[in-house]
């Protein structure tokens, strides 16, 4: 069996796989080195496919492929999970679904907060898995953490989705109480995309 050689990202625009503006703002400002245009989903009108993955990184692939289909542009993906210790790694892949249709992070908290039932223990990590297709099918992959602990109520203005509820170890802010420069520094999805920039953009 030969070994995988790790394809090096050559073109100048790359094709986002989420329609979320704080998830494209955050990945951009890490690739922004690299002088690569980030497209985001929704600028292209592209449909949200079914997330049916049992793991994040199948998630992570449906999207790209399914933003390569549509675009025919090389395209990134991300599928974040929420693992709470307590909880034997749970909600993990389903972590966006838990909010409901309106992906409400405060009913996702209380459903958290419900299954916790007064536990003390509210020590979690973050893991990002990102998938880079391109429209020959070749992939490459990379993953980030970040570990912590939940709050509530939560704090902070910026951010979004959980940032006002994570409280990362070491820190005494949450992740809404930072700059967004200052989360990039320490976020899971920022250390997923700085492991795929060291592999695929230098």
């Amino acid at each position: 069996m030969g070994v995988k050689v790790t394809r090096k990202f050559v073109g100048n625009k790359l094709v986002l796989a989420s329609h979320n503006k704080g998830k494209l703002a955050e990945i951009a400002a890490v690739l922004a080195p690299a002088g690569v245009e980030l497209i985001g989903a929704g600028l292209l009108n592209l449909p949200e496919p079914e997330e049916t993955g049992a793991t994040c990184l199948e998630n992570a692939l449906i999207k790209a492929r399914a933003a390569v289909a549509a675009s025919s542009l090389p395209a990134l993906a991300d599928d974040t999970g929420l693992e709470i210790a307590a909880l034997d790694g749970w909600p993990g892949v389903i972590t966006a679904d838990i909010g409901g249709p309106e992906r409400d992070h405060e009913l996702a908290m209380a459903r958290i907060l419900e299954r916790l039932d007064g536990n003390a223990d509210t020590s979690a990590r973050f893991v990002t898995v990102l998938a880079l297709c391109w429209p020959d099918g070749h992939v490459e992959t990379a993953e980030g953490e970040v570990r912590g602990r939940l709050v509530h109520p939560g704090r902070g203005a910026r951010g979004w989705g959980y940032d006002p509820y994570f409280l990362p170890d070491g820190e005494t802010r949450v992740f809404a109480e930072m700059a967004p420069g200052e989360k990039n520094a320490l976020s899971h999805r920022a250390r997923a995309v700085r492991a795929l920039y060291d592999k695929c953009f230098t």
